[in-house]
C-alpha cells in the first residue's frame, strides 16, 4: 500500500475502534438500509416479468421488445 492509502485506512480503522455512540448510530443506519432495500422492495417493486411470463424465453422476448420498439 502506498503511504496515502495506508494512512487513510489506519485513520478510519482507529476511528471506528474508538467510537462509543457512533457504533449505535452505524447500527441504526444499517438497519434502515436493510429495511429500505429488502423489505420495501418486496412491497413496492414486484417482479412483473415473473408474474406475467412463465418461461425465461418469454421474459427475454418481452424485454427485447420493450427495448427495441419505439414508443
Amino acid at each position: 500500500m502506498s503511504g496515502f492509502w495506508r494512512k487513510t485506512y489506519e485513520m478510519y480503522r482507529d476511528g471506528f475502534r474508538n467510537m462509543t455512540i457512533g457504533r449505535y448510530l452505524w447500527a441504526i443506519i444499517i438497519v434502515k438500509l436493510l429495511i429500505m432495500f429488502l423489505v420495501l422492495r418486496i412491497f413496492f417493486f414486484p417482479n412483473i416479468l415473473e408474474r406475467d411470463y412463465s418461461t425465461e424465453a418469454e421474459r427475454a422476448e418481452a424485454v427485447r421488445d420493450a427495448l427495441t420498439t419505439p414508443q
